[in-house]
């Protein structure tokens, strides 16, 4: 690509430059605003009602198989969790697990439809178990649920949910608890258990669940969080009950006996992709042209713009606005000559574009263009290396930006839980929170941090940077670090079955 071409693309792309000082900002800013979600806002900061505290004592000294279930923004998962005893290699194996895909046409369907069809897999599931087990067809089966999406919990076994988003057409104000058992009864037979929702929780806290439990810290280390960068984004983290507004106060929090119950540390689901932290992004001018295109072509337009510029369902997506603007307006491209799937909302796929740059495994950028995007035999517009070196540049720009913003995010979310103090204060030894920890272990799951183009490394790089210019140059020692924790939706899910039976209900 030419010097003067690579010019034109980076001024075309500097609405989404985000560097390191305005990464550092960007945390400050996140910061003050997750203070205020957390003690005023009703849509976010969502605590669920089993306390951490109860999770490594009883979660720990509990064994055995439970059912468990994760419903995410793309797939269903249904299998039993075994945990098993201290001393072993493994803290936990995952039994008779099985997967499907959450099509479209199923997320357009009502509520009956919906659950009917996971209700189904359910009994699937269960009845393997009772095959390979001979579980008792008379004996309740306690099932732990993660749902990947914004819900109210007035205990830790019912939720209702709100509004879903990730292309889902339910509505909110649905009993999740009382559909799940109905869609299961519709397909149980005389010869299954009944099942009952022992817990319900979402899939970012059940990412920390299993990250606590599974994660071998060292003394000097804390598991400390949840990350969840796939098709959504999300985040969780405990939170003392007395930082929350009182409304959001679960009915009956699990807790261990004789514990101060605003002195408790509740996992919460911050929900930190709804708009009430949009606030930050705009006042240092995130929020570009594009940006706003793609919101406002979406379901509910203003309900997430974090996810948005973060996460996997819509970074394809920002990516074509963007390339089709440049195609049409810096190289006077005519948009009849276009192939039709760059016109079709969600045409460029996040899956194409992860692994979209020079020397991929995937092969030449301008031959993966040129397959993904046939060009209509009587045009005479043809695909250029020009044109594939700018889709990488807006693909790895969009990245870059998503992983600043999620490690900004980041910090600032330590920061509102105090596992991070404020710069200023003095702390003895430069450690955090005032006790031996010098680093903070994020467990992070989703393809899309994962697989696309380098975002994991260069949140890492974020992360690295501002905690070094926070802390460092004070005499403080910190380090936050993002560890994976796959698969925690369902295995969280299970690890909370017996931590719920075994708690006490205050």
């Amino acid at each position: 690509m030419s010097p003067s071409a690579v010019t034109t693309i980076s001024q075309f792309l500097e609405p989404l430059a985000l560097d390191n000082e305005v990464a550092l900002k960007l945390s400050r800013e996140f910061y003050s605003n997750f203070k205020y979600l957390s003690s005023e806002s009703l849509d976010q900061f969502l605590p669920t009602p089993i306390s951490m505290s109860i999770l490594r004592p009883v979660g720990r000294q509990s064994t055995g198989r439970f059912l468990a279930m994760d419903i995410g923004g793309s797939n269903l998962r249904v299998g039993f969790v075994e945990l098993l005893p201290d001393g072993q290699a493994r803290r936990l194996n995952r039994l008779l697990e099985q997967s499907w895909p959450i099509l479209d046409h199923l997320k357009n369907e009502n509520s009956e439809h919906l659950f009917g069809w996971v209700g189904e897999h359910i009994a699937q599931v269960v009845r393997e178990g009772c095959e390979t087990w001979g579980l008792s067809s008379e004996e309740e089966l306690p099932m732990g649920v993660t749902f990947s999406f914004p819900m109210k919990q007035t205990s830790l076994s019912e939720a209702t949910l709100m509004v879903m988003g990730k292309g889902f057409a339910i509505t909110s104000d649905l009993d999740l608890g009382g559909h799940l058992l109905k869609g299961y009864e519709q397909h149980r037979t005389a010869d299954l258990p009944p099942i009952k929702i022992a817990a319900i929780t979402n899939d970012a806290v059940a990412t920390l669940v299993s990250f606590v439990y599974q994660y071998p810290a060292a003394p000097n280390q804390k598991a400390a969080m949840g990350l969840i960068v796939g098709t959504g984004c999300n985040a969780t983290i405990p939170l003392k009950l007395s930082s929350l507004h009182q409304n959001k106060f679960p009915d009956l929090i699990s807790v261990q006996q004789d514990q101060d119950l605003l002195d408790v540390g509740l996992a919460v689901n911050t929900e930190w992709s709804i708009n009430g932290s949009a606030a930050p992004l705009r006042m240092l001018g995130l929020i570009s042209r594009w940006d706003e295109e793609l919101d406002k072509a979406g379901e509910t337009p203003g309900f997430q713009p974090l996810e948005y510029m973060t996460a996997g369902r819509y970074l394809g997506e920002l990516a074509r606005l963007i390339f089709v603007d440049f195609l049409t307006t810096v190289h006077g491209v005519s948009p009849d000559d276009l192939p039709l799937r760059l016109h079709q909302r969600f045409g460029l796929s996040t899956t194409f574009l992860s692994h979209f740059y020079p020397d991929s495994p995937k092969g030449d950028i301008l031959e993966q263009l040129q397959k993904e995007f046939d060009l209509a035999a009587d045009t005479t517009f043809t695909w250029t290396s020009t044109h594939a070196e700018a889709l990488h540049q807006i693909a790895k720009a969009i990245q870059t930006r998503a992983a600043g913003i999620v490690a900004a995010a980041t910090i600032g979310l330590l920061r509102c839980a105090d596992e991070i103090l404020d710069p200023s204060e003095t702390v003895q030894d430069g450690v955090a929170n005032g006790d031996s920890v010098e680093e903070l272990v994020v467990g992070y799951t989703g393809g899309c941090i994962q697989h696309f183009q380098d975002y994991l490394k260069d949140t890492q790089a974020f992360l690295d940077f501002i905690t070094q210019e926070e802390f460092a140059a004070k005499g403080k020692q910190i380090r936050v670090t993002l560890e994976p924790c796959h698969d925690g939706g369902i295995t969280g899910a299970g690890i909370l079955v017996p931590a719920a039976l075994a708690s006490t209900q205050a």
